[in-house]
């Protein structure tokens, strides 16, 4: 995440154009651990005997109660997020932590709670400048035990927060990951020293394995970072109103250019179609009364000359229901009317499709979706995610999925997505 207190600070500086010049120096260098932590090492690895006093393998007791001491602090972290850091367990933390993001460093504890506190509206100043402050944690990873010491803990996260301060209220979005130090000692006898946060629309290096976060995620110039969440800022114009209530998703990722999406299982209906407005007259047309979501979905084959035989029919499907969070990843079923009348009579070109959830990386586009625009935004989409080391789901090579969210003679600024599944943990 843009480090919730560390993001506080730079969110306010660059709101009132004071801060991003004062900054706080860069983190100083991790100290040698203190002669108590060396005191705490030595106990936690001291040799045990069992309850019948037999001798025990000292290694395997020492990295079982190790082992068993991360899986607490990883519980303390997920909790913390959830909670939006109220309140913050301080006993995990060393005094003089470092927090370093994109945009700042900070070090200390109360540094930290006091700009998570300004950043959730938890303060006077919070409350003037920003509401809707949240936080989806996505992950806890790492913090495996490599020869007596513990590895780094990593977190995945999606940040959202709106500037409540400019007239026309932006949202801004961070997602990334958050790279906990840990040293052993302290109250708990594991301390977080140190936090290092990545977004991943400016720290992913090209062409590096996104199962290395380490290898991937590499610091940048500031410069960077303060123009990318300035662009979030920029007043967005007169957007065209959506056609219906959109599919819920969980946002993981905000990349460099596109985005990552989950998107739960949900059941529609789909017909072939020529030009996308006959469409969206037999869809609507069919589903009134059926609360039908945006967006309509629309398929189109790379060989799609249908008209010699040798192509596949152009498809339009749009959302009808929804599963919602506990009722697992499947569609849910058709309402009762869509499967009375699909298929048969008039309506026998139209069909009902389940999709079981499912996570897709998207990139959005303005233009008119014709189909020059539509086939360029979907390969410039492909070489986005094999730069960033992602992979697409076999066969999706041989279509083009494109979206589109306002009705089709809607005025204003027009938004349009190319979707492209990824591989199960791709």
């Amino acid at each position: 995440m843009m480090t919730t207190q560390s993001t506080a600070l730079s969110l306010f500086g660059s709101l009132l154009l004071l801060l991003l010049a004062a900054t706080n120096p860069a983190a100083e260098a991790f100290c040698p651990p203190s002669s108590s932590t060396q005191q705490q090492r030595t106990k936690l690895f001291m040799s045990t005997t069992d309850a019948t006093g037999s001798p025990t393998s000292s290694s395997t007791t020492e990295n079982d109660e190790l082992a068993a001491t991360v899986t607490k602090l990883k519980r303390v972290l997920a909790k913390e997020y959830t909670s939006f850091f109220n309140p913050m367990v301080d006993s995990w933390y060393a005094p003089d932590v470092t927090f370093t993001d994109p945009m700042t460093s900070l070090s200390g504890v109360d540094s930290y709670r006091k700009n998570v506190d300004m950043l959730a509206g938890r303060t006077l100043m919070g409350k003037v400048l920003f509401e809707g402050a949240g936080i989806n944690l996505h992950s806890v990873t790492g913090g495996e035990i490599v020869n007596g010491r513990v590895d780094d803990i990593v977190t995945r996260w999606t940040l959202r927060l709106t500037a409540k301060v400019l007239p026309w209220s932006p949202e801004a979005v961070f997602s990334g990951v958050s790279v906990y130090k840990i040293a052993l000692g302290g109250k708990e006898g594991l301390s977080i020293v140190g936090q290092t946060d990545y977004w991943d629309s400016i720290n992913i290096q090209p062409d590096t394995p996104s199962t290395n976060v380490k290898q991937q995620y590499q610091t940048v110039p500031k410069n960077i970072a303060v123009s990318d969440f300035l662009a979030q800022l920029a007043p967005t114009g007169f957007l065209a109103p959506t056609a219906a209530p959109e599919l819920p998703y969980l946002l993981l990722r905000r990349g460099d250019g596109y985005e990552l999406r989950k998107y739960p299982g949900f059941v529609g209906v789909e017909t072939p179609y020529m030009r996308r407005d006959y469409g969206f007259g037999s869809l609507g047309a069919f589903a009134k009364g059926m609360d039908p979501l945006a967006p309509s979905i629309c398929k189109v084959y790379n060989d799609d000359n249908v008209d010699d035989g040798d192509g596949k029919e152009k498809m339009m499907m749009w959302p009808l229901k929804f599963a919602f969070p506990g009722e697992g990843t499947d569609a849910p079923p058709a309402p009762a009317a869509a499967i009375e009348k699909a298929g048969s009579g008039q309506w026998a070109s139209i069909n009902i499709m389940s999709q079981p959830e499912r996570i897709v990386a998207i990139r959005a586009f303005e233009d008119a979706a014709m189909g020059p625009v539509v086939r360029n935004a979907d390969r410039e989409l492909r070489a986005m995610l094999k730069r960033d080391g992602l992979e697409v789901e076999d066969g999706t090579e041989q279509y083009v999925l494109f979206t589109q969210y306002d009705a089709v003679h809607s005025m204003g600024k027009r938004r349009s997505e190319v979707w492209i599944d990824l591989k199960d943990g791709g």
